[in-house]
């Protein structure tokens, strides 16, 4: 989806000198989203192919409100929102949680460790965001308090945890996701109607003021112009909106042996070790947790710290 010459459009990044054109690449996600956790491996492929080529920035669009009516019947709300990640999941063949404890009550939390994370770094904040998924979609109980928010996080590798709380707790991660949340609901025009044979077209959603983008959706901007991927989306969609913004631009990249895509990525679903890695599977030492379609894949270390391990889970295989 491309703005016509002269039209408003969001700012395109500048042009590096003497060097090929530069692109950003916006996610619009919410760390506890179902179609979000479903579309990582097509992301992580993409993001592991791109490397530091690109400007990647994630916009925590905040699914689940603080200002959101609480449910009636608590039971009844998640035992449809549990069918329904059930359907997504469908899908996607992403992991779902043998059980769900209960509906997020705010993505807010979530999205504060989220941004909070992300002044440590970037593969810290890469760990962070995935265990704040794995709570809900592998665990059954969403990080939806600062309290296990923070509790998700603890143990991952180069993680400053009492620096991850000040910085959760302060004004500024505060504003940066309040602009997130006000970013998602100005989505580019062209999402506002989409049609296609996806089972998540990825229309932006109506809000009380207005709308905000399906999540997950892609912006990708350069001096020539945007595309925006939005929704559930094949690989070769996203590729093909990068090489017609950034001709030559790397966008397939290598499968990994199992054993290093294991140890890059710590963490591996089904759906994500087919697309990341090459070989035979599982590879040695790796640990599967079970869930209610299928394992999630640790390496040993990650397993050493993980929730899951910590939480001493009888269904790690």
């Amino acid at each position: 989806m491309t703005a016509p010459p002269g039209a408003p459009g969001p700012q395109a990044p500048a042009r590096a000198p003497g060097g090929p054109p530069a692109l950003e690449v916006v996610e619009y996600t919410d760390p506890l989203c179902p179609w979000a956790w479903g579309s990582e491996p097509v992301f992580r492929r993409l993001r592991t192919a791109l490397g530091d080529r690109v400007r990647w920035r994630r916009v925590f669009c905040i699914l689940f409100d603080e200002d959101d009516d609480p449910a009636p019947d608590p039971a009844a709300e998640t035992a449809w929102y549990a069918r329904y990640v059930e359907d997504v999941t469908a899908h996607t063949g992403a992991p779902r949680a043998v059980r769900l404890d209960r509906v997020a009550a705010s993505s807010w939390p979530a999205s504060l460790v989220a941004k909070a994370a992300q002044r440590q770094g970037p593969e810290v904040a890469e760990r962070v965001l995935r265990r704040l998924r794995e709570s809900v979609f592998v665990l059954g109980k969403p990080a939806d308090t600062v309290e296990l928010a923070l509790a998700a996080a603890a143990g991952v590798p180069g993680l400053d945890a009492r620096r991850l709380s000040v910085d959760t707790a302060s004004d500024a991660v505060r504003l940066q996701v309040g602009a997130d949340r006000a970013e998602a609901r100005r989505p580019v025009p062209e999402v506002l109607s989409v049609r296609g044979g996806s089972p998540h077209p990825g229309a932006a959603k109506e809000t009380g003021s207005g709308h905000r983008y399906a999540l997950p959706t892609l912006l990708l901007r350069s001096p020539a112009g945007y595309r925006a991927v939005p929704g559930w989306r094949s690989f070769e969609a996203y590729a093909a909106a990068v090489a017609e913004l950034a001709p030559g631009l790397p966008a397939l990249g290598e499968r990994l042996t199992p054993a290093r895509a294991l140890e890059r990525h710590r963490s591996l679903t089904e759906p994500e070790r087919r697309m990341l890695a090459q070989g035979p599977w599982p590879p040695p030492r790796a640990v599967a947790v079970a869930t209610g379609n299928g394992p999630v894949w640790l390496h040993p270390e990650e397993a050493a710290v993980h929730p899951a391990g910590r939480h001493g889970r009888s269904d790690m295989l």
